[in-house]
């Protein structure tokens, strides 16, 4: 259920943002802006000092809100919120079953303003919420950044859980690969428009993709598509993860915690990711670009 939260101040006179489908603000907006596309230095007009009507992604503050109390405030493309909330609380081990979220509800602020935001509320169970508690930090998330806001190094949690990993997994290969790469790129369809965005994609064993995602921050991708699943009751089903992104250390530890057996991206991981991955037991892949595809665990 989403819903537009009045606000007390004088923001709330002002005339409302366009939305999209769910009520919150729309991922995507037509801005003025001083841009060229330039083309070759020996072609005729190779600039104007005209500026351009170019389509930019909107990053707004996205506050996930557990049971009245708020645990983090991500920068997000304000865009499949609902299922962003759920993958969050998920891979951040937050809560342990989809049934744990309770009574969504995703809120817009200051509507028409420079200071759009969302919030994104639910209901956990009370044994989780007891954890949240304990546990609680308070996250200014950045869109490239995975940590920010944690006040210890003992709150990284750098010892992922052992994934399961069926048999399947030994069968995929560059040609697998290559399927669902090939596939991705025509289902970004908002980064088709703007530019800007990443995707995270489900794949099934042989390559078929049933799913894209996007937004600005690549983890919040992955949360989205993760929460998608979650809501569907899909994260049984057999499947691997693509992304059109680095592999960093936190894309592989919100798979392990999720079960994800395999992770396929576009660009090299880091040792990091690389570590987390072994001790996981998952199937690492980097460099997709068909036709080539770089395994290294």
């Amino acid at each position: 259920m989403v819903r537009a939260m009045q606000e007390s101040s004088s923001a709330a006179c002002a005339a409302p943002v366009t939305s999209g489908a769910d009520g919150t603000p729309a991922p995507l907006r037509e801005v003025p802006v001083a841009a060229w596309r330039l083309p070759p230095q020996d072609a005729p007009g190779a600039a104007t000092s005209a500026p351009q009507q170019r389509t930019v992604a909107a990053e707004v503050p996205v506050a996930l809100v557990f049971n009245d109390i708020s645990h983090a405030v991500m920068m997000a493309t304000p865009q499949d919120l609902e299922a962003f909330a759920v993958g969050f609380a998920l891979s951040e081990g937050i809560v342990v079953d989809p049934a744990d979220c309770r009574d969504l509800e995703v809120f817009t602020h200051g509507e028409g303003t420079p200071d759009v935001s969302c919030s994104v509320h639910m209901e956990i169970a009370p044994r989780q919420f007891a954890r949240l508690k304990e546990h609680r930090r308070a996250l200014a998330g950045r869109t490239g950044c995975g940590v920010c806001g944690i006040d210890s190094l003992q709150a990284l949690d750098l010892h992922p859980e052992t994934v399961p990993v069926p048999p399947w997994v030994a069968g995929l290969d560059v040609e697998t690969l290559a399927r669902a790469f090939t596939a991705l790129g025509p289902l970004q369809v908002l980064n088709a428009q703007a530019g800007s965005l990443h995707a995270a994609g489900w794949a099934t064993p042989d390559g078929q993709l049933t799913d894209v995602l996007e937004d600005v921050g690549r983890h919040n991708a992955l949360d989205k598509l993760l929460g998608r699943l979650a809501l569907a009751g899909r994260l049984e089903e057999p499947g691997f993860v693509v992304m059109t992104s680095r592999t960093s250390y936190e894309l592989v530890r919100k798979c392990a915690r999720l079960g994800v057996p395999a992770l396929a991206t576009i660009s090299a991981p880091t040792g990091l990711a690389l570590q987390l991955a072994r001790e996981a037991g998952m199937q690492l892949w980097g460099m997709c670009r068909p036709p080539a595809a770089v395994r290294y665990v």
